[in-house]
């Protein structure tokens, strides 16, 4: 049975569209699933234990060593054991929100993790679905084009870095309904939801006949 890692990054354990998107995903997904939700549970940032650690035998390691060491190992060990991937991140402040950064700062680890190419990580060809969620949009021709430095940097991340054959499913102008400059694009808002709800469902089903 195929294994999912589940992390949602959405600090809004209600009304979070990229929530309500994975979980057309997991309605879909018949395989086991291993859940982190970083609002309910943060993952610390990245200290210098946490990074002195990784050069130095466990036998030596200091107590704050041993507890940030132990962290990386049980994230690590959820990472590597899964089977395909769900990222569920919304943008905030045009950037991805500071608990996905920590959990990525302690998961990515050259030379484990991470290899010199895509091709070199033991994460190589695993299927990944990132559900990207903006306010806005950012696409060509918008006049905030070129402002989101979210998605390109999850793709780096995600695909040339940990090597998972990464999906994208994006939604945008969820603030159409709440912020009045965007009121023109309420219609763009629905529909757009409801695409990543079609797309999520869609690629999850997908993933399980592969697996089959």
């Amino acid at each position: 049975m195929p294994r999912l890692l589940h992390i949602d990054a959405s600090v809004r354990p209600e009304e979070s569209v990229s929530r309500a998107v994975a979980a057309s995903f997991r309605e879909a997904w018949t395989g086991e699933v291993v859940h982190r939700d970083l609002a309910a549970r943060p993952v610390p940032h990245l200290t210098r234990d946490g990074v002195s650690a990784r050069g130095v035998d466990p036998a030596e390691h200091s107590a704050e060593q041993a507890v940030a060491a132990f962290l990386q190992e049980e994230l690590i060990g959820e990472l590597l054991s899964a089977d395909a991937y769900l990222f569920a991140v919304p943008m905030y402040n045009y950037s991805i929100p500071s608990a996905f950064k920590a959990w990525i700062d302690q998961i990515l680890i050259p030379g484990r993790t991470q290899g010199g190419t895509p091709e070199e990580s033991p994460l190589h060809g695993r299927p990944a679905t990132l559900i990207a969620v903006r306010g806005g949009s950012y696409a060509p021709g918008t006049p905030r084009e070129g402002w989101d430095f979210a998605e390109p940097y999850l793709r780096t991340v995600l695909a040339d870095c940990l090597g998972l054959d990464l999906h994208v499913i994006i939604v945008e102008m969820t603030l159409a309904e709440t912020v009045p400059a965007l009121a023109d694009f309420r219609d763009h808002r629905r529909r757009s939801i409801e695409q990543a709800h079609a797309a999520a469902a869609e690629r999850a089903r997908g993933l399980v006949l592969q697996h089959a």
